[in-house]
């Protein structure tokens, strides 16, 4: 097997048991203690923020010049000085915020000023380890990182609050084993880089003076900020603003039924990676039909996945609350689920639409529409917490509607440049047979005991999907319901 098959397979293994880790914790821990888990969930988010600032794009340049620096035997010149330009921003970025909050004294008000002493030193660590994480891509390796990107801030959050609210240690021990964590994860980034290959420190800019070569370098890293800055805002920014203008409490009831929810996003999990290698071909041939009907295809396979899924949860949903701590909490917040479930299932039906635009010549669009989503997300947010009492529901709202409307706007430029269009009359009844199901599932009696409820009612909800879909023939289940498909999952 193939180093890019193994570490497929690995990599798609580590992201669903890190997904599993994160979704039992979510159902079973953090509901003791909402608002504690609301500071976790206020404090990496707003550190995460702060690090495409502080990158400033040079990690996607440590790829996308690599093949050149590496001939030239200057891969460890281009890290060495990458990691040396971060330091030199992060110390910028902080005068920065300390002249601020000098000039405007209203600013030490806000739980960022309050909680600087953890976030501002884990946004350098976060800020280094996304520069080896993405130098490490280039040796083929990304299973390792893996674990350090998606697996260590899971058991970060989870250590953390179990040393808290199990253990009964102070918060600020709490909070050191939260840091130190993303601590050791910078070490091990260091360690396997060293390993794969021994790290040669130079700091010379010679090379990079040549023939004007930092000027691509910087442009380069320019669109790349851009781009993932306003990535960042799009989707970090609920938990800040629910942690600023709201409190922690909300904030944990929130991300605790955010977690519950993006279970229906995980068929989408390592599909993009077998993707990509097929649009990019497609795209160099000029085939607009074939993509087309690729970008159909995969579009209704992550539809129909998605709402099987969710409606499993919308009818389990209240069943599996009185089983959690804190659970009529979450009951009272049950909107959230139907609000920022149809917001990813419509993100689900429109399939790949950002990665047809990244891969082809119109990638800079990808970066203004994201900028666009990034100011209209925050904007809405502002617009339900200020002139409404919606709350989190407000916040979901502003996070469906600003997602919804950047899926349009993909979808309308993806018709106007390529033809290609993802939705399809399936969808639609797929749609209407699992909101017939859901209403049976939810009219049906009541067992006495709940826990059979939480099994039986999705249960009668995926019978109505399966035989729905059998007359319907809405997606091809027969095609992986089979022997010969089930075996070849255990081959490699």
């Amino acid at each position: 097997m193939s180093v890019v098959a193994r570490q497929g397979i690995k990599y798609s293994i580590i992201g669903y048991l890190g997904f599993l880790l994160g979704t039992f914790s979510a159902i079973f821990i953090f509901p003791y203690d909402m608002e504690f888990y609301g500071k976790l969930r206020y404090i990496l988010p707003t550190a995460e923020m702060i690090v495409p600032i502080v990158v400033f794009g040079l990690s996607f340049s440590n790829v996308k010049f690599f093949s050149k620096v590496n001939a030239d035997g200057k891969h460890h010149n281009m890290l060495s000085l990458s990691l040396l330009a971060i330091f030199i921003n992060f110390a910028i970025i902080v005068g920065i915020y300390f002249l601020l909050a000098y000039i405007f004294p209203s600013l030490k008000e806000f739980k960022i000023w309050e909680m600087k002493k953890m976030i501002l030193p884990l946004a350098l660590v976060l800020a280094l380890s996304s520069v080896f994480n993405k130098f490490l891509t280039n040796y083929k390796r990304v299973v390792i990182p893996n674990i350090f990107e998606n697996f260590v801030p899971k058991i970060a959050n989870l250590g953390a609050f179990c040393l808290f609210f199990f253990m009964g240690f102070a918060e600020k021990s709490a909070y050191g084993f939260f840091f130190m964590m993303f601590v050791i994860s910078l070490f091990g980034y260091g360690f396997y880089t060293n390993k794969l290959e021994k790290i040669k420190p130079d700091f010379d800019v010679a090379y990079f003076k040549k023939d004007n070569f930092y000027k691509q370098i910087f442009t380069y890293s320019l669109f790349g900020f851009l781009g993932n800055i306003g990535s960042y805002v799009a989707i970090k920014i609920d938990s800040i603003m629910i942690g600023e203008f709201i409190n922690f409490e909300e904030n944990g009831i929130y991300n605790n039924i955010y977690s519950i929810i993006s279970l229906i996003v995980v068929p989408q999990m390592g599909l993009f990676n077998l993707s990509a290698p097929i649009i990019n071909k497609v795209l160099a041939n000029g085939d607009y039909e074939e993509l087309d009907r690729f970008h159909k295809k995969t579009s209704l396979s992550l539809f129909f996945l998605g709402l099987v899924l969710f409606c499993c949860i919308a009818v389990g949903f209240p069943y599996l609350a009185d089983f959690m701590k804190n659970g009529e909490d979450l009951r009272t917040a049950e909107p959230i689920i139907w609000i920022l479930g149809f917001a990813m299932l419509f993100d689900l039906a429109t399939g790949f639409n950002s990665h047809i635009i990244s891969l082809s010549k119109f990638y800079k669009f990808n970066i203004v529409v994201m900028l666009i989503l990034a100011i209209l997300t925050i904007s809405l947010n502002m617009i339900f917490l200020t002139y409404t009492d919606l709350g989190i529901l407000g916040i979901a709202l502003a996070y469906a509607i600003s997602l919804s409307l950047y899926n349009i706007t993909k979808i309308t430029f993806n018709y106007v440049k390529f033809k290609v269009f993802p939705l399809g009359i399936e969808m639609m009844y797929a749609l209407i047979l699992g909101f017939l199901s859901i209403n049976v599932a939810i009219l049906l009696p009541d067992f006495e005991h709940n826990i059979l409820n939480l099994f039986y009612k999705p249960s009668v909800v995926l019978i109505l999907l399966f035989i729905g879909n059998y007359f319907l023939k809405i997606y091809p289940l027969d095609k992986f319901l089979n022997k010969d498909f089930i075996k070849s999952l255990f081959k490699f």
